[in-house]
């Protein structure tokens, strides 16, 4: 009986392409945007975590000022010693590097480029996870000197030597010139939208002694050794550089930690939000889409009275009426989710690649999206079913 009636199910559907398929749009249009959203949003979710990792691994950052961002200043700037002190006196720390940074045009190879130049250490290179894919790093002796060598991100070199090689060239920045030992590794946008490859890193003692002319320490790059507790590092970080900044137990802390980790788990979060909210709002197209079953499952009951008519006075069972038009209604939302499961693959495949996010296939959400759409048929389907199965075959006979 069930499969007799699945028959005359999709034989009534078939009679009827042109409005099955609009019945159903709206089912596709749902499906396809809950699950859009969702695949979307899990790749930027994913993009925001390793952009954030790109900064370090474990990475604390210690930064003048009371507060992180605009108006946040107040505090005196670091010294190295600073860095120092935390890598010996303070348990699990895996590396420490003193940053100062200035903006300059740096002239190679005939050409100029406005970049980001950066003076710090080899640990520097150790607490922002880089690479070197070319050269070397700093040696012991350029690093106490302060000599004019450098190492240039991807960016840098790509503006100012094209296909040429790199590596041994020399490169002015202002008025010093400096031989590029190194090449890092490329790591693309950070989270914030910057170029993290747009820079040039020398030995922090060759910029301040020869490009900004001051002693000046604008942040300390702290990485923690894997396993170590993060709240007691920050608590014994933040009391050593009280102690070294002659605070007053009554007086604010004139610095800031910044905890990468933390704000991963929290932007993790807000987009986790967004993508639940966007899911959310498209879903109310499921709802209009089984609106639309219920819509035409009703007309289609009235333009089959006579039908339903003869198979009631034939001996039909009311059950096997009401499962016929249910059966319709979940084939034709089934049908829609199917067709929105599809398109949907594909546009998040294409949209990931335009958004330059990972496309992440989540087979939960695909068939949760399936159910839900089968649940609508049902749902939607059974008042027009019920009504069906409930008509007298009198009545339904003399039915014109």
């Amino acid at each position: 009986m069930l499969l007799n009636t699945l028959l005359l199910a999709l034989r009534s559907i078939r009679r009827n392409l042109l409005r099955s398929f609009l019945t159903i749009l709206g089912i596709v249009i749902g499906v396809s945007a809950v699950i859009t959203m969702v695949t979307l949003g899990n790749g930027a979710t994913l993009a925001v975590q390793n952009q954030i990792s790109s900064l370090g691994t474990n990475l604390l950052q210690v930064r003048p000022g009371q507060r992180m961002g605009l108006g946040g200043g107040g505090g005196s700037a670091f010294k190295e010693d600073d860095a120092a002190a935390i890598a010996s006196q303070i348990g699990g720390i895996a590396a420490v590097a003193p940053e100062a940074r200035t903006g300059a045009t740096v002239v190679a190879n005939g050409r100029n480029w406005t970049s980001s130049v950066i003076g710090s250490t080899n640990d520097w290179l150790v607490t922002g996870n880089w690479k070197v894919a070319q050269g070397r790093e700093f040696s012991d002796d350029e690093l106490r000197a302060g000599s004019a060598v450098c190492l240039i991100g991807e960016t840098v070199r790509r503006e100012l030597f094209g296909s040429a090689a790199a590596v041994g060239a020399q490169l002015r920045v202002k008025q010093v010139s400096c031989e590029i030992i190194g090449l890092l590794a490329s790591k693309g946008q950070g989270a914030f939208g910057n170029d993290q490859d747009d820079m040039v890193l020398v030995p922090i003692k060759t910029l301040q002694r020869r490009i900004t002319g001051n002693n000046r320490v604008n942040t300390l790059l702290v990485s923690m050794m894997d396993g170590s507790d993060s709240t007691r590092v920050k608590a014994s970080l933040t009391q050593l550089l009280r102690e070294r900044r002659k605070l007053a137990d009554t007086d604010e802390d004139n610095f800031n930690v910044l905890d990468t980790k933390q704000l991963a788990e929290t932007m993790s979060g807000t987009t986790k939000v967004m993508t639940t909210l966007l899911g959310a709002v498209a879903a109310v197209s499921l709802l209009v889409g089984g609106i639309g079953i219920m819509n035409i499952m009703l007309v289609s009951v009235t333009e089959r009275t006579r039908e339903i008519g003869l198979r009631l006075a034939i001996g039909a069972l009311e059950r096997e009426v009401l499962l016929q038009f249910l059966i319709e209604a979940v084939v034709l939302a089934s049908l829609g989710g199917l067709i929105g499961i599809v398109l949907a693959t594909i546009a998040s495949m294409v949209l990931a690649g335009v958004m330059e996010v990972p496309y992440l296939f989540n087979p939960g959400v695909n068939v949760l999206s399936f159910v839900f759409s089968a649940a609508i048929g049902v749902v939607f389907g059974y008042f027009p079913a019920r009504r069906a199965a409930r008509m007298d075959p009198i009545d339904a006979l003399r039915h014109e």
